[in-house]
């Protein structure tokens, strides 16, 4: 008798699956605190040595191990376990790519509680934080996402300073809008001698951005506006804006008001550069930028992920003559550059 192979038809895997997916998200957490990426990074492949790594149990690290090789983590061959490549680029503290940091931000008590009743969220139509959520003013967030996200952000700030052709050494005056840790404003005035830049965000939040110029060596280019970018004067005569991951916190609206004071701020010809997470008009795909518009959803009043055509649209409206969009891959997220 031949094997019938699986059965088709209704399965209750995917639910069991998603109501034990904060099983990954501890498991993830629980190994970078451990170091056990970068345990077996170094050589120590089985249980025993890898234990003794990380000073824990043998039983519960075999456990561990195995979790994360079944989610896709680590490979195991007998009873040797291994880095996967993504594992040995970004969890391996040893790696000039390791994002761990990341997971201080993600996974901080605010941005956990802001999902504790989604059902709630849904009726009420945003985020059940105080006030506005995470864009409050002066919010304490984000001064953790400055300092956490710099692994994460590190590529599309490169891979955005070479989209400007920076390295052409035209003397810019650059406005970085909701600056953080600065790293889009840096990466250009590391390109370009001749690029001055003015960090716009809170000042704790700046004194973040300031460090991290100092530490690139442009300090001497890198100019503070402290204060809130709908209400501080931006200045005048800018050959560039960055806007990066700032949009979607916010209505349409709001996002027009915003793309019509930076529209004035630029000199003719100049360029709006806004980085995004992008889905597809469907608003299922990608995955990534697709899901994002849920992180909006909990943790602000009213931001989402916008479309490429309603972007397009905003900057129209604010006067802008035209936008292009452009992917950054392998990052998930889209360059956006409207024209002025």
């Amino acid at each position: 008798m031949s094997n019938p192979g699986p059965v088709q038809g209704p399965s209750p895997t995917l639910f069991f699956e998603t109501l034990n997916a904060h099983q990954r998200t501890a498991a993830l957490k629980g190994a970078l605190e451990l170091e056990l990426f970068t345990a077996i990074g170094e050589g120590a492949q089985t249980v025993d040595a890898i234990a003794t790594r990380i000073a824990g149990q043998p039983r519960a690290t075999r456990i561990l191990c195995d979790f994360l090789t079944v989610a896709g983590f680590l490979t195991k061959n007998q009873a040797a376990y291994a880095l996967t490549q993504d594992s040995a680029l970004f969890l391996d503290k040893r790696s000039p790519a390791y994002m761990g940091s990341v997971s201080n931000l993600l996974l901080a008590p605010l941005m956990v509680d802001s999902f504790r009743d989604l059902a709630a969220v849904v009726r009420n139509g945003k985020t059940l934080l105080d006030g506005s959520g995470t864009v409050e003013p002066d919010h304490p967030i984000w001064q953790e996402f400055a300092r956490s996200m710099v692994p994460m952000m590190a590529l599309p700030a490169q891979l955005i300073a070479k989209h400007l052709n920076s390295a052409e050494g035209k003397p810019w005056k650059v406005l970085d809008i909701a600056a953080g840790h600065g790293l889009f404003g840096i990466e250009i005035a590391r390109l370009n001698p001749n690029a001055q830049i003015h960090a716009l965000d809170w000042p704790k939040v700046l004194d973040v951005a300031t460090e991290n110029a100092r530490a690139a060596g442009i300090h001497d280019r890198h100019h503070r506006i402290e204060g809130s970018a709908f209400d501080i004067d931006f200045g005048e005569n800018y050959d560039i804006v960055l806007l990066t991951n700032f949009l979607h916190h916010f209505d349409v609206a709001t996002c027009e008001s915003l793309l019509h004071k930076i529209h004035a701020a630029l000199k003719p010809g100049g360029r709006c550069a806004t980085l995004e997470f992008v889905p597809n008009p469907d608003r299922i795909s990608p995955p990534i930028p697709a899901t994002f518009a849920m992180i909006m959803l909990a943790n602000t009043a009213s931001g989402d992920a916008y479309t490429f055509a309603e972007l397009d649209r905003m900057a129209a409206h604010a006067g802008f003559a035209r936008s292009e969009i452009f992917p950054l891959l392998p990052n998930p997220q889209h360059l956006v550059l409207s024209h002025k």
